[in-house]
């Protein structure tokens, strides 16, 4: 019975997780859904970029998911995965808190195609945390195999749609490249 009854902690956690995001993203000022007053499953590149449910750049939440969940098994390989799933639903919620200063929100602006971004609404960081989520238990339930392709597939697919993914995000948030961004604008 016991067993039973740890089962959903993890649900818990993520639930705990996103109402502590949602109320520090509201604190910051970030609107609740796109401030164009609609939802929509997917944003588009444009105005409505960051503001949907999801959007191209989705999938590097997903990846995000399956790194934290091989890195945390390898650095901390006798703590229960439970545990490991709250670290990263941690360092994931923090991130997107973190994308929605003025800090980063003005980096990508300077450093990356995002010219007009004005950072995430609440209910597409929320998705975004629950796409981690999503992530790590898939990689927890794959071989190797199949998440390295599945990891692949979720880098391949935006870099050819929109020139961009969460390689090239990286690398322009941390050393812009002029080639990499003409690249992109092209």
């Amino acid at each position: 019975m016991i067993a039973r009854l740890s089962r959903p902690r993890p649900l818990i956690a993520l639930a705990l997780i996103l109402a502590l995001a949602a109320a520090a993203l509201l604190s910051f000022g970030r609107p609740a859904i796109c401030t164009c007053g609609v939802v929509h499953l997917w944003g588009e590149a444009g105005p409505a970029q960051s503001q949907m449910i999801a959007d191209w750049y989705s999938p590097s939440h997903i990846v995000h998911g399956f790194l934290f969940y091989g890195l945390l098994h390898l650095v901390a390989p006798r703590w229960p995965v439970e545990r490991r799933f709250l670290v990263a639903l941690v360092v994931e919620a923090g991130w997107e808190l973190l994308e929605n200063t003025p800090l980063i929100i003005d980096r990508y602006r300077e450093a990356t195609i995002a010219l007009g971004y004005s950072g995430d609404s609440m209910l597409n960081s929320l998705s975004d945390i629950v796409m981690m989520a999503l992530g790590f238990w898939a990689a927890r339930r794959f071989p190797l195999w199949v998440s390295v392709t599945i990891v692949l597939l979720l880098e391949l697919i935006p870099l050819i749609a929109i020139r961009d993914n969460l390689t090239l995000n990286v690398v322009m948030l941390l050393a812009p490249s002029d080639a990499i961004r003409a690249w992109q604008a092209s």
